[in-house]
């Protein structure tokens, strides 16, 4: 194309925000950075009824937590603003009309009543060809009823006026060709009584003013594409329509179906990004809180309809920059996995510096009451346990016994096999505890279970079990290290002690 490139992610603000739209917004940013173009969030606000106060930052919190950042937005505007459509109202009514004026659009003055009536009368009753000229519009009342019905300020929507027995078809990037029968679409309504618009008008209008080049949305739009290529067409812009992709859908865990927030609830994984509060207090969980790396749920989220041809997994922001392509998008549905999730987050965890992890394995350590005062020594357990933590809040349970001692120890994995001999060797190991390096304090170890005519492999589970209470962790001698010589004796001597209890 000659154009820059120029694309959109485009929610509404009415609720949490599903992976599915984080993988549209992420779709949207890979392509614009691998074209050098312009990746543009655009607010969807125009249904008032839905509106959820919040909404909107809560977006921008998701899209900064992934790194996904937009080049253009409400709070960071271009030269294409408004960038919430409720602030781009009046320019909605005056493409209406001059479709009306054209003859591509009609008044229906149906009431709320009307409608419910014909659809008590007709079973699966559409507004459209075949029902039209039943109802109380333009097109079935005379001119100067609708001018006196337009003065008194009578209720009404604007219909986009279908035509009969034609057949639109466009090209969609991942699809190929996809054509569609006007007799099966309806006259949707493109103008609300309270002037506001529709997705349907409003996508059109501002796609154009934006000079929008790519569209990419989810596979559950595509039964509205003939009605907005229709409109691309009725108002002039053909040919600065831009080129479609409309994206695999995100499937439930057994593939029947699209992953729905219900889901997430009745499998026990969340669906949203970050947390979400409604406007009645309930919260829902999201990947963040969850414990989940932004590389990860990018990655994860990338990987789910796309793939770079590669047994490749891994991959950074920076990497899916460089490898996107629409090419490579699945027409398939992508079966959702929170198994592989977890995977990839494990993978990312391992891969990450202290320093990365370490200020949200601090977080996760206060809220369980733990405080660090010593970032070097958070620092050096991090790099010692991480690749035992899947979540971040793995991080408690696998390096809390280094800020404060066992309250409680498996004492059913001990206490079988517990005798007097074990406790006396313990005692002599405590004494002539030394711990000078890792090494040097298991070969002594080693040499004292020997002279008392132990198996090392008999005193080690329990040994581990002093130090942190159960049977996990590092090498037991490296957490023996950083706990140091004091505390090590210390454990010792109060887990002896309990274990003859």
């Amino acid at each position: 194309m000659d154009k820059k490139v120029r694309v959109r992610f485009a929610p509404s603000p009415t609720g949490g925000l599903h992976l599915g739209g984080v993988r549209t917004a992420l779709f949207n940013y890979l392509f614009a950075k691998k074209n050098n173009g312009t990746f543009v969030l655009r607010v969807e606000d125009t249904d008032q009824n839905r509106f959820v106060e919040g909404a909107e930052e809560y977006i921008v919190d998701c899209l900064n937590w992934c790194g996904i950042t937009p080049d253009e937005s409400p709070s960071n505007p271009g030269n294409y603003g408004p960038y919430r459509q409720s602030e781009r109202k009046p320019s909605y009514r005056k493409f209406a009309e001059q479709l009306i004026s054209d003859g591509y659009a009609y008044y229906a003055f149906d009431t709320p009543e009307d409608l419910e009536a014909k659809r008590k009368e007709i079973p699966n009753f559409q507004y459209g060809q075949t029902t039209r000229m039943q109802m109380r519009n333009s097109l079935t009342l005379t001119i100067s009823e609708v001018e006196d019905l337009l003065a008194a300020k009578t209720p009404h929507v604007i219909r986009i006026k279908v035509p009969e027995n034609e057949i639109v078809h466009f090209n969609d990037l991942i699809r190929g060709d996809v054509s569609f029968e006007t007799s099966l679409v309806d006259d949707k309504v493109l103008l609300k009584a309270d002037g506001m618009p529709t997705y349907h008008l409003a996508v059109v209008v501002d796609d154009k003013a934006m000079e929008i080049t790519h569209a990419f949305r989810g596979e559950e739009w595509l039964p509205s594409a003939p009605t907005h290529i229709l409109l691309w067409k009725y108002l002039g812009w053909e040919t600065d329509m831009p080129q479609w992709a409309h994206l695999p859908l995100i499937l439930k865990p057994d593939g029947h179906g699209k992953l729905s927030k219900r889901d997430g609830d009745r499998l026990g994984f969340p669906v949203y990004a970050m947390n979400w509060t409604d406007p009645t207090g309930n919260v829902t969980k999201g990947f963040k809180e969850m414990g989940f790396l932004p590389e990860a749920f990018v990655n994860m989220l990338a990987l789910l309809g796309w793939n770079d041809g590669t047994d490749q997994e891994l991959f950074s922001l920076k990497e899916l920059e460089e490898k996107f392509s629409i090419e490579r998008i699945s027409k398939a549905g992508a079966k959702f996995d929170f198994e592989k999730a977890k995977w990839y987050n494990h993978e990312w965890i391992k891969v990450q510096s202290a320093e990365r992890l370490a200020p949200s394995v601090t977080s996760e350590l206060q809220k369980a009451g733990i405080e660090i005062n010593d970032d070097a020594f958070l620092n050096t357990i991090i790099d010692l346990i991480k690749d035992r933590c899947t979540l971040l809040p793995d991080f408690v349970a696998q390096s809390g016994y280094f800020f404060t001692s066992p309250q409680a120890y498996d004492l059913a994995a001990v206490k079988p096999k517990w005798n007097e001999e074990k406790a006396a060797f313990f005692y002599a190991y405590a004494e002539n505890l030394s711990l000078t390096d890792a090494v040097t304090a298991e070969e002594a170890f080693k040499a004292l279970a020997a002279e008392k005519g132990f198996k090392p492999g008999e005193l080690m589970l329990p040994f581990r079990i002093m130090l942190v209470g159960g049977k996990f962790g590092p090498g037991v001698f490296d957490i023996a290290i950083l706990l140091g010589l004091e505390e090590t004796k210390a454990r010792i001597a109060k887990a002896v002690e309990a274990f003859k209890a």
